[in-house]
């Protein structure tokens, strides 16, 4: 329970917290402005997209984001049937770089 109790854990959890949220926010507003509708995830360090129209699936989508950009998303087909239609995106780079990615994305779908 220390990890709990132990003030310079519970600053450390409020540090993580931030900078995933600050993270989030990046890539969910990009992806707002490209026209993606998407909230806000409340407590996850991945962003679940729909895959956007003229895509016949996630796998499609995610191969030419790939080949297109150089950036890696991962096909929701992966995660069963139920992940079909969606793409998912980590947070687990820094700002600068989650942007960069959110800019090249938004190239390829000009």
């Amino acid at each position: 329970m220390e990890a709990f109790t132990n003030p310079a854990m519970t600053t450390h959890q409020k540090n993580m917290c931030a900078m995933y949220q600050e993270r989030r926010d990046v890539v969910v507003r990009a992806l707002q402005a490209m026209g993606f509708v998407i909230d806000a995830p409340k407590a996850t360090f991945y962003i679940w997209v729909p895959v956007p129209a003229g895509f016949e699936n996630s796998t499609d989508f995610v191969s030419y984001i790939l080949e297109e950009t150089g950036v890696v998303l991962t096909p929701g087909r992966g995660f069963g049937e139920y992940g079909e239609g969606y793409f998912r995106i980590a947070l687990t780079n820094n700002c600068a770089r989650l942007q960069e990615a959110m800019d090249r994305i938004k190239q390829a779908l000009k």
